[in-house]
């Protein structure tokens, strides 16, 4: 709405606790989320707009176009505010991002001066305001090449209209841009005036239509991070609690790193650099927590690229081959003529499996992050250690935590899929404290994937067991498309039509058949439901001509033609995901249960318990249900559970004509998102 429209919805009412503006807000946010808005988000809508809506109107410019709660691309963080006008002079479109906080005190931790005590008492720090606007306005540059156009279309500020400069003096160290600025209350004179040079008293309806409508640059995967490991202001852009844990953790690495002979640079200490007598402090680990999509990988490449254009050499381990080997060759493919052996020597040092710091010297490694920390096994034995290397009782854990100075771990608890996978924080927590180490927790609460719908992964989570309400309807929030097809073969067509498009679209299964050799140089149809019958990917040991190595098939665009695995899946990200759920996920009076009867997971022995088994089960589905970035189609064999998921899943697919062409499988009744519409409809 216009400031004059907005105006007339800030006047208190007698009868009502809220303004007119807020009571609609409350309404909007129940219909898009599912839930009751957080009343922090009620007390800013009834108290913080209106100093806004406020200082335009007295500025005389009550056409300018304001935005509310405006989501940034692919996420599910929103700028509070977005002001949509024209420039004085030029009649340019022109914009103001506003982050709006109520605080009226605020302190600075002073291990991590990005952080910051709000005073909301709930003791966990929040990113800086203003570096906090300062991302998101980079990040709207990033994604909306709308507003590339022109770099001074956009400028960013926090506004603590409740604190005085003296209450909040800490925050103002922190440098300020054209992207974040600082204004309290003692400046909101200043504030007027920034109004009347970023807009002129004319309409804003036309900037707030191109900014609602602007093309979204697709999100950048894992592997697009990993491909920019060189380029200074490349990979993810990083948001809130994902850019307090990455400068947390590189200005620990600056305090406690050894002096290396240069004077600058991300690790240089002046106060320590010279004192060989200091004591050393106790080993830091840290260990970062977040569900599917929520940066883990992005933080952990972002560390390792960073450190490597400090030339630091930092390792990056995971459990899993498929992340490691596709990092590998990325690093591989960027050799030059003659170079292809050095880098290969590179590669395998840079990027490791768990299991290979067994004999690795104590503290040796001076960084090691530790991605997909979820599929820590018990120990590193296994079928081809030597036998004076076996040690089935030492924990994996312990070998990684020694062989750092400085270990990171990044997990979700809901991701291990075998039975010997261990990697829990409360695990890593414990058995690091055993150790003399001192231990911090980060949680990661954003999303990147599924459109920045947190509301899909609670109800994947809800719909598998893994927290304590039952299943959901799915309620559209305009972010992810989810259906359900009505075939295998239906979902195919759709997904293959999505590659078409341009996407990146694959599908998978649980592990409900059997996985064959090749025969030849020919892949075994294993997946077979009715008359419809396709490939599992390939083996990790065999290569078959025309499809990937099973490392590569989540990234190589040939990996269409396959059926993926979740050990294939895992760590990767697809626009748009197939999920077959086979018969060892069975819809039974009113719930989702486990039959370990039908898995054909050779991980899953007589001797393995029947909690363990459905422990990973369910959160191998947790893990194929949560790769897809722009929507997710699932088709289960069992009728019976097919018929629940079209009960619980409104969305489906259909055939539709466009212009005389031939019919198109679309999806449908799924309120597709808008990004989704502007680009394929």
């Amino acid at each position: 709405m216009s400031a004059a429209e907005l105006g007339q919805l800030v006047v208190a009412r007698a009868e009502s606790a809220h303004l007119p503006l807020t009571e609609r807000l409350i309404d909007g946010h129940s219909g898009v989320t599912g839930r009751t808005a957080d009343q922090r988000d009620v007390a800013s809508w009834n108290n913080s707009i209106p100093v806004v809506v406020k200082a335009l109107l007295d500025c005389g410019l009550d056409a300018v176009e304001v935005q509310v709660e405006v989501d940034l691309p692919h996420t599910n963080s929103a700028v509070d505010l977005v002001l949509c006008g024209q420039r004085p002079v030029t009649g340019t479109a022109s914009y103001l991002a506003v982050e709006l906080k109520q605080v009226r005190h605020a302190s600075v931790d002073p291990r991590c001066p990005i952080a910051v005590d709000l005073g909301f008492g709930n003791g966990k720090n929040k990113l800086h305001p203003v570096r906090q606007i300062q991302r998101y306005c980079e990040y709207m540059m990033r994604y909306l090449p709308h507003l590339r156009e022109d770099e001074d279309q956009l400028m960013g500020v926090a506004l603590l209209h409740n604190a005085r400069d003296a209450d909040v003096a800490a925050l103002f160290d922190l440098p300020e841009s054209d992207h974040g600025f600082l204004y309290t209350l003692d400046d909101l004179d200043r504030f007027r005036r920034v109004l009347t040079s970023r807009f002129a008293a004319a309409s804003g309806k036309r900037a707030a239509h191109a900014l609602s409508e602007a093309r979204r640059d697709p999100l950048l995967k894992v592997t697009d991070v990993a491909r920019q490991r060189s380029i200074t202001g490349g990979g993810l852009m990083l948001l809130d609690e994902q850019y307090v844990a990455f400068d947390r953790i590189t200005r620990h690495l600056e305090k406690t790193a050894p002096f290396t002979g240069y004077d600058v640079g991300l690790f240089y200490d002046p106060a320590g650099a010279h004192d060989p007598g200091r004591p050393p402090d106790r080993k830091r680990v840290y260990i970062l927590r977040g569900g599917p999509g929520s940066g883990k990988s992005a933080v952990a490449l972002e560390l390792h690229r960073e450190l490597g254009l400090q030339g630091r050499e930092a390792v990056l381990a995971s459990g899993s081959h498929a992340y490691t080997e596709t990092l590998r060759e990325i690093m591989i493919g960027t050799a030059r003529h003659g170079q292809v052996s050095a880098k290969r020597s590179a590669a395998r040092r840079l990027y490791r499996y768990f299991n290979s710091f067994a004999d690795t010297p104590p503290n040796s490694i001076d960084v090691l992050i530790c991605d997909e920390a979820h599929r820590m096994r018990r120990s590193s034995t296994h079928r081809w250690t030597p036998k004076e290397l076996r040690d089935d009782d030492r924990p994996q854990a312990t070998e990684l935590l020694r062989a750092a100075k400085v270990p990171i771990f990044l997990l979700d608890d809901h991701q291990s899929i075998r039975p010997d996978e261990v990697g829990t924080a409360e695990y890593l927590k414990n058995l690091a404290e055993d150790s003399g180490c001192s231990v911090e927790v980060i949680d990661l609460e954003g999303t990147f994937r599924a459109g920045g719908s947190k509301r899909y992964q609670n109800w994947v989570q809800q719909l598998l067991g893994l927290n304590v309400s039952d299943p959901v309807v799915w309620r559209p929030d305009g972010r992810m498309t989810l259906m359900v097809a009505d075939s295998p073969d239906q979902m195919e067509q759709f997904i293959r039509d999505r590659a078409h498009e341009g996407a990146t679209a694959r599908i998978t299964a649980g592990f409900c058949w059997p996985w064959s050799n090749p025969d030849g140089e020919r892949l075994v149809d294993d997946v077979h439901i009715g008359d419809w019958r396709r490939p599992w990917n390939v083996k990790p040991q065999h290569s078959v001509p025309n499809a990937p190595k099973s490392d590569l098939w989540s990234t190589d665009h040939r990996g269409i033609g396959q059926i993926g695995c979740v050990y294939t899946a895992q760590t990767f990200e697809y626009d748009w995901n197939g999920v077959i759920i086979g018969r060892d996920l069975l819809f039974r009076d009113g719930e989702f249960t486990v039959d370990r009867t039908a898995s054909h997971d050779p991980a899953f022995r007589d001797q393995v318990g029947d909690a363990i088994v459905k422990r990973c089960i369910r959160n191998a589905y947790h893990v194929l249900l949560t790769r897809g970035v722009v929507g997710t189609v699932v088709y289960a064999v069992d009728p019976a559970t097919h018929n629940e998921l079209r009960r619980l899943i409104p969305g489906t697919i259909g055939l539709q004509h466009y212009d005389g062409d031939q019919p198109k499988l679309t999806a449908e009744g799924a309120h597709l998102p808008p990004a989704y519409n502007r680009r394929h409809g």
